[in-house]
């Protein structure tokens, strides 16, 4: 699986992940605001001009991206930031529960943190369908709907071993809330900052979609974590 992404800059290495149903064109924005990183983002499989697939499990999508750290050869440059958003952010935090070495710092936009077993709270499939777990779809992304259709059914599921392995991960951690405004419960949020063993969260309240919505206060929140 090579993922198609667009890479600039120099500097430390940044791997930035998009949400479902969005491409990597949406940290184009970002990208620019920022400098002194090496910065990397792809389109998840099934998303932009990344390859289709028959089946798309939540694995998949974090062993495509550490095949992607692979190829970056990253034991050359230390481990990498990673900056997720919605399905991106689930992802990243998959990689850094199993592959804790290879992620320095982690930045989880609004991730769609699954319900815990027994606890009231799922996610309505309608929101997240029309949210595209990313904010909402538009004719120019370009996705293979079944893709979205699967992370939707995924997500909605309670994962007790994605819970438990939040423990393992040891990068500092950004939890980034879009508050009530949006889909994923902020009450979850603040569950899941508590089980991450260096974790901060910080609420900008525009809803799911941070990055694009109220760049300047994302930017900022990284930043500053970033150091």
């Amino acid at each position: 699986m090579r993922l198609a992404r667009t890479e600039s800059g120099t500097g430390p290495l940044m791997v930035l992940l998009h949400g479902g149903g969005s491409g990597r064109a949406t940290w184009d924005a970002f990208t620019r605001s920022i400098s002194g990183w090496r910065v990397v983002a792809p389109d998840l499989r099934g998303h932009g001009d990344s390859p289709r697939c028959s089946q798309y499990t939540l694995e998949g999508y974090a062993d495509d991206v550490v095949e992607l750290l692979d190829e970056l050869a990253t034991d050359e440059h230390g481990p990498a930031v990673l900056v997720g958003h919605s399905l991106g952010a689930y992802t990243a935090s998959l990689i850094a529960q199993r592959h804790p070495g290879r992620v320095s710092r982690l930045v989880l936009e609004d991730p769609p943190a699954p319900p815990r077993a027994g606890a009231p709270g799922g996610f309505s499939r309608a929101r997240l369908a029309l949210s595209g777990l990313s904010g909402g779809l538009s004719s120019r992304r370009r996705f293979d709907r079944h893709a979205l259709v699967s992370a939707i059914a995924q997500l909605r599921e309670p994962d007790p071993g994605w819970w438990n392995d939040l423990a393992k991960i040891e990068a500092p951690a950004l939890v980034l809330s879009g508050g009530p405004k949006s889909h994923i419960p902020p009450a979850r949020l603040q569950a899941v900052t508590a089980a991450i063993p260096d974790a901060r969260l910080v609420t900008i309240p525009v809803g799911h979609r941070i990055h694009s919505t109220a760049l300047p206060q994302f930017t900022a929140a990284v930043l500053e974590f970033l150091g």
